[in-house]
């Protein structure tokens, strides 16, 4: 028996400490070991990463990400009520987890942290798009991480998996699709948590490419689709107006017709345009 299996169930810890969630925190707690470790399972082998957990709480996933062999894992929790429970995890296993109390907008994981770098996170539900942003747009490429597998409400995992063509295809899908490969692998009803949320929640599973998929500056790309997108409803020659003054040659040279939306426009079109805007 290891000592992570010593440690009470969850729902002991919670009591224990104090650890009711909070909504100003975005918290809600997955309290099943199992439902932990497969998401731990969904990162993939971690036996030879380091692991960047953000909001670990009373420590599930923690656990599960232990017990799949990561070789460290660092967890960011804001809430200091957590950070008893997560020392108790980590006496259990000296030298593999590393506890900072502090905002993970704020905190470099690569002074903590050794390559190759896995980020698995149930993300706090008010600070999860910014992160994952955050995460996929860094000023080099490729990033300091190899993989991330986080959960999202499931409204959030559909728009960065989503197509053209479709309600949820937006800024989010072609920030990801640009430069990662991502699959949602997991459902998870509102029941699995406590307290349950009033949506259900998707774990997606993204890893970075090599390189882009298509060439393009990646703040005139960032530019060109949230301008794009901000007006959704409105065709691209207005949506865009004000970006160049020859706007709808340039769309038609991209391959897009000034009379499209955002909506339909696929990655590789945007790119050709922000490749032509660069040149503005």
């Amino acid at each position: 028996m290891s000592g992570l299996d010593t440690l009470p169930p969850l729902r002991t810890v919670i009591a224990a400490h104090g650890l009711a969630a909070r909504k100003s925190l975005g918290q809600n707690f997955l309290l099943d070991l199992n439902l932990t470790a497969r998401i731990a399972r969904a990162a993939g082998d971690l036996t030879g990463a380091d692991v960047l957990e953000v909001g670990p709480g009373p420590g599930g996933l923690t656990r599960g990400l232990l017990s799949e062999g990561a070789r460290r894992v660092l967890a960011v929790e804001k809430d200091s009520r957590c950070i008893p429970a997560l020392q108790e995890i980590a006496a259990t296993c000296p030298g593999r987890l590393t506890i900072i109390e502090g905002d993970a907008l704020e905190i470099d994981p690569l002074a903590h942290l050794t390559p190759p770098i896995k980020v698995v996170a149930n993300l706090p539900y008010n600070v999860g798009t910014e992160l994952l942003v955050r995460w996929l747009t860094p000023p080099q490429w490729p990033p300091f991480w190899q993989s991330l597998t986080l959960m999202f409400q499931r409204e959030v995992a559909e728009r960065i998996v989503a197509r053209p063509g479709s309600k949820a295809y937006g800024r989010l899908a072609i920030l990801a699709q640009w430069r990662v490969e991502a699959r949602i692998v997991m459902q998870l009803p509102p029941g699995a948590f406590s307290p349950p949320p009033k949506v259900s929640s998707s774990v997606v599973h993204i890893t970075a490419l090599p390189q882009p998929r298509f060439p393009a500056d990646p703040q005139v790309l960032q530019d060109v689709v949230a301008r794009a997108f901000n007006q959704r409803r409105k065709m691209l020659r207005a949506a865009l107006r004000g970006v160049a003054p020859d706007i709808e040659d340039r769309l038609i040279a991209a391959g897009i017709a000034p009379t499209d939306r955002a909506e339909t426009v696929p990655l590789e079109k945007f790119c050709a345009l922000a490749r032509s805007l660069a040149k503005v």
